[in-house]
């Protein structure tokens, strides 16, 4: 008698793909960013001011997706700058404002510690934040190995392997580095593994990053960080020396220590993840269960 694995679906899952943009895309996109940093900051204006409001009169105020919508509205039809750019990732900008702003109300109501709450949506500073656009369905396409954004942006993507299914939503980003990026939203499948009748345990540790109670699968520090610590050290000195005043632009020369630097920690958090995950990844395949402690007291910290 055979068995066969059935796969079902499980969720979602995210696949991240670099891109390559031409000089019109690259144009395209920061202009859409602009945008869309504009109507953030706009709602975290309004946010304030709905609070101040609120607070003088006594009265609960509401600043929520609806009231937003309505300022956006508005504000496209008196700014063709603004209305000039797509509506889906305007739209998806109040979206991820309202979802901050809730979290972080319910977080006070909750009365949670100040370390464990998530902090108000802040303004985003032109030379600070990074570029992220948020597309639903309806905001691109895929055609011919190519993804075609609305306001006719096309970013050609590296495929470095193929989509499971069609994407319900994508967010194109740049990191640190100045890369950039797409990331598809699509339905996760999984294929149960044959069982093994083995348990383990775990313990996250202070010496080793996880202790077990198999010794094959203990999990010591890679210690990638403390191989790039004296490089590091070296791009932070230059950028102290080089810090500009308060209210001033940096120059080119800590810029480029600053991408440097930023660089190196990008090299030690994929080292890191990649050896997370080979551990994680074998830990799965050779047990049914895995018992994890987490009992994580303050003076540990």
């Amino acid at each position: 008698m055979t068995t066969e694995a059935t796969t079902k679906d499980t969720g979602h899952a995210r696949y991240t793909f670099r891109v390559r943009l031409s000089n019109t895309a690259r144009r395209r996109l920061e202009a859409e960013w602009d945008r869309c940093r504009w109507i953030w900051n706009e709602c975290v204006a309004k946010s304030q001011q709905v609070h101040v409001q609120g607070k003088a009169g006594g009265e609960k105020l509401t600043c929520g997706p609806a009231q937003l919508d309505k300022m956006l509205t508005e504000a496209r039809r008196v700014t063709p700058w603004l209305a000039e750019g797509a509506s889906v990732p305007q739209q998806q900008v109040i979206r991820d404002f309202a979802r901050s702003r809730a979290k972080a109300l319910k977080d006070i109501k909750d009365r949670l510690p100040m370390h464990r709450r998530a902090g108000m949506p802040r303004f985003k500073k032109k030379r600070e934040a990074r570029p992220s656009l948020n597309y639903t369905k309806r905001g691109f396409r895929l055609k011919d190995g190519r993804l075609h954004l609305a306001g006719q942006i096309v970013l050609t993507v590296v495929w470095s392997r193929p989509l499971p299914a069609d994407a319900s939503s994508v967010r194109v980003y740049q990191d640190t580095l100045g890369h950039w990026y797409v990331s598809f939203v699509v339905p996760a499948q999984s294929e149960p593994l044959a069982p093994t009748g083995r348990v383990l345990g775990v313990d996250w540790g202070v010496k080793e990053t996880a202790t077990t109670t198999d010794d094959a699968y203990d999990l010591p520090h890679a210690e990638h960080g403390r191989r790039a610590a004296q490089r590091l050290a070296r791009y932070q000195r230059m950028m102290a020396r080089r810090r500009p005043s308060k209210g001033q632009p940096a120059s080119a020369g800590y810029r480029k220590a600053q991408a440097q630097a930023a660089k190196l920690h990008k090299k030690v958090a994929r080292q890191r993840e990649d050896t997370g995950r080979k551990w994680a990844k074998s830990v799965m395949r050779g047990h049914d269960g895995v018992a994890v402690e987490d009992f994580r007291p303050r003076f540990l910290a």
